[in-house]
Parts: structure tokens; sequence; C-alpha cells
């Protein structure tokens, strides 16, 4: 079995997954040895740290050996393809692959060339399913239940694979999800929202950064312009339910798309929580395709 997207995991495997993380959560210890032998291979052709980190601490914390490509030193800058960097690396029968790549599709691709589990780490601005999975153990931690409740995705929706791994994960499990951003970072095909509509009244806000990367063109915003139009400022926030929660897949940019104070709330921003809950979620993600 791979975890290539959201679409990949049934409703009974999402009920495990959340059950065997929340354990992982309760008492991060839990898992020790479960993976005893085991070697997970870390292939990340873009930056990270925290889906990077947290890959190679869950492997640890189940006695797995973390084994990390250093792209920038690797055949890749030879000029090797995906294709045969995935067919060397699976000749040396790692027991799973967790891949971050920038082409849509790449896991997918790797997943029919090698003989064991593949978890898509992002793929491009197609999906992320395993931050989709910690963020919602985080909004079902804080809430019980998602069902009923209204989560606002604001940003750069057209690159966000976070966005649209979420999308797919939060109405199965009962929420609603507006997506809102700028018009030039929005997808044509999926119902949008001005920022301040979908914020109002909404029980959790998870905000995203522009992946300026990715653009073609740059927005041309002066200093402090977009978190007036599109950030989460405390007045935006106060558009929401009073006890909403902040949530932001990282890496913030602090004051463009979030202000500070917004960020450290107390009590209310779960930022940290998700980089906690990111590496339970891993664990058991790596249990569920490795241990089985």
């Amino acid at each position: 079995m791979h975890l290539i997207s959201i679409s990949s995991l049934s409703d009974s495997q999402l009920t495990a997954l959340f059950a065997t993380a929340q354990g992982f959560a309760d008492d991060p210890r839990s898992g020790r040895d479960r993976l005893a032998g085991r070697t997970v291979f870390n292939c990340f052709y873009e930056n990270s740290t925290r889906t990077a980190m947290s890959f190679a601490q869950a492997a640890a914390r189940l006695g797995a050996q973390a084994i990390t490509l250093s792209v920038e030193h690797s055949s890749v800058k030879k000029g090797e393809t995906l294709a045969d960097t995935a067919r060397t690396l699976g000749a040396m029968q790692p027991d799973a692959l967790v891949l971050r790549h920038r082409q849509n599709g790449a896991a997918e691709e790797v997943a029919a060339l090698i003989d064991c589990p593949v978890i898509n780490a992002g793929d491009g601005t197609n999906e992320h399913p395993t931050q989709a999975l910690l963020d919602a153990l985080t909004l079902r931690q804080h809430f019980g239940s998602l069902e009923g409740r209204t989560v606002a995705i604001c940003g750069d929706i057209l690159h966000s694979r976070v966005a649209h791994s979420n999308a797919a994960l939060l109405p199965r499990l009962g929420a609603t999800v507006r997506l809102a951003g700028p018009p030039a970072l929005m997808p044509g095909d999926v119902e949008t929202h001005s920022i301040d509509e979908a914020i109002a009244g909404a029980d959790a806000v998870m905000m995203l950064r522009v992946q300026r990367e990715r653009l073609d063109e740059d927005l041309g915003d002066l200093p402090g312009e977009y978190l007036r139009q599109f950030g989460l400022t405390p007045e935006r926030l106060a558009l929401a339910k009073p006890d909403a929660v902040v949530l932001h897949p990282g890496p913030m940019n602090r004051g463009v798309e979030i202000a500070d104070e917004v960020a450290d709330l107390a009590n209310r921003s779960l930022i940290l929580r998700q980089v906690a809950n990111g590496v339970a979620m891993r664990m058991a993600v790596l249990d569920l395709l490795v241990a089985s």
C-alpha cells in the first residue's frame, strides 16, 4: 500500500490512523521498537523543515532507521532522472520511501517503480496528504468532532497542496471548507469566497503562505499590503467565531499572511500543536504502511 493522496485512504483506514496517531500523541514512546530493523528513505527534492524532521523523528520513535538522501549532493545533480533514482533506491530494498518533489504526480510515478510503500510528502501543487491528516487530528483534538464545523483556508490556494488535501479530507469528516485568497491565486474550478466572507463565522482559520517561488509573475505588493488585504489580522479574526482557532502548515511569513499577535495567540493558535501532531500522525502512517 502507498499513501499518494487522501483518496488513497478508505474510511476505515482514516479511523485507524486517527486512533493510532492519538495514541502516539498521548504517549510518544508507545511505538518503541514497532519498526525495529526497518529502514525508511527520506527523499526531499524541495526544502523542508517540519515534514522532513517529523518523518525522521517518527521513524526513530518507532525504532526504524531514517536515511536521508541529500539531493543537492546526489546523482540528480549529474542529470539522473527521477525514474532512475527510484530504481536505484528500490534496489537497496528500503521498507518505505518518503518523497517530496516539485513535479505533480512524482510520488505516483515512483510508486510504480519501487517495491515498497511510497508516502507522498508533497508533490508539486498537487497533494500533501500527511499534512491534511495532522491538521484534521489537531482540529479533532480541539473540537472533539468536525461534524458541522466550518474551516476557512485562506491564501495561495492555487499552488497549495495542503489546501487541496484538506479540501478532500475535511468534508469526509463532516466539516465545511471555505477557500479564499487573492483572485490571481485562486483556481478557476472551485467555489471561492472573499477573505472576509470565508472567515466570517468560521470555527477555524488556516492561513497559507504565498508560494512566490512558483509564481510566473510577482504580485507586486508593497510591504504590509498583502497583510492588509488578504492576511489574518486581529480585526479579521474577529469576524470568526469568538473561540475560533488558528492554524498554519508553515513556514509562516509573519507580517505577510499572518500577524504576529495572531500567530502567537494564547489558547487559540494551534500552530505548534500541528507541528507536534506531525510526528504522531507520521508515526501512525509508517505503522500502517510498514508494520502491517
